[in-house]
């Protein structure tokens, strides 16, 4: 995906991940990875190659798989469970409600190649409802990591962290953000700081919002840019300030418009500080079938997209 985010190298945060967990596993004897028949796409080839007796593969039975993630952590282990987001969460919603969330069991569920990153395969596999829906559970912290580097931090705090944690870990290559800010948990990055706007973006969009504001820079105008890399629990501090200090928000969203990141950011807003906003992703549709970079652009999930959203909200400029 490098609709407007320039010609800098792309990297697929998957390669980041499986690194880092097959690091955490030579040092951690309690990490364990648990997949239905996705040793592949979930990055896991090396780690089953070095450590096969702490690979657990069920097969194509995702409900079954996070029962055995959460049994897995009431025996002390820390479980990794890996699978394509659209079946990690459509799938095993129940489970994930019931047997992780509301028992606090201390299982990581990494959602693979969320969002339209399954272009290609159509509205079965596009996963651009799992925000929503792993954000409305209760005790359930939900990072969607924007790049490698930051991907790696957040599986390293993952494991350190006692408690359900669900990653969303991106298929659709990125680039290396600058500056770096290191992940904290439940707090947004500062990317860009700005006075008349607020771009605010997850995941594979902050690289968009990032070039976005570069656009807006063009034309005189000051883009402040978050990184809103953990989505619940959201960052409100941040939002607020953005809504005081700027008086308008464009969340861009690699998801439906229905309760992800925008739905959060504007429960925030019109509950506290109401300021106009626009909120860029799918909107409320079943994506068509094409690539991720044809559905990008098809859904105006791009640098001109954001800028335009932005320009829509700022109104004539002198």
């Amino acid at each position: 995906m490098s609709a407007g985010t320039g010609e800098r190298a792309l990297h697929d945060c998957r390669a980041a991940f499986s690194a880092t967990l097959l690091e955490l596993a030579r040092e951690d004897e309690r990490v364990v990875a648990v997949c239905n028949d996705s040793v592949g796409s979930s990055g896991l080839g090396e780690f089953a190659a070095e450590l096969p007796d702490r690979l657990i593969n069920v097969g194509i039975a995702e409900q079954t798989m996070v029962g055995v993630g959460a049994g897995l952590a009431g025996g002390g282990r820390v479980p990794f469970v890996c699978a394509a987001a659209p079946f990690l969460t459509g799938r095993a919603l129940e489970q994930i409600k019931a047997d992780v969330a509301y028992s606090r069991a201390n299982v990581k569920l990494c959602g693979m190649s969320p969002g339209l990153a399954y272009g290609p395969l159509g509205p079965t596999h596009h996963s651009i409802e799992d925000l929503a829906w792993t954000r409305a559970l209760a005790d359930l912290t939900v990072v969607v990591p924007a790049d490698p580097a930051e991907t790696a931090e957040a599986v390293r705090w993952a494991l350190a962290h006692d408690g359900p944690v669900f990653l969303r870990i991106g298929r659709t290559p990125v680039p290396e953000l600058a500056p770096h800010v290191p992940f904290t948990p439940g707090r947004a990055a500062v990317l860009r700081q700005g006075a008349d706007i607020t771009l605010i973006g997850t995941g594979t969009t902050v690289a968009i919002v990032l070039a976005a504001a570069e656009r807006l820079a063009a034309r005189g105008i000051g883009a402040r840019v978050l990184n809103m890399s953990t989505v619940s629990p959201l960052d409100e501090r941040a939002v607020l300030d953005a809504a005081e200090e700027t008086g308008r928000i464009v969340t861009v969203e690699e998801h439906t418009v229905r309760g992800g990141l925008g739905g959060a950011v504007a429960e925030t807003v019109v509950t506290h500080r109401p300021v106009p906003m626009r909120i860029l992703g799918v909107p409320g549709v079943f994506a068509p079938t094409g690539s991720p970079r044809f559905l990008f652009e098809h859904f105006g999930l791009t640098a001109a997209g954001a800028e335009r959203a932005a320009l829509e909200l700022l109104g004539p400029v002198t």
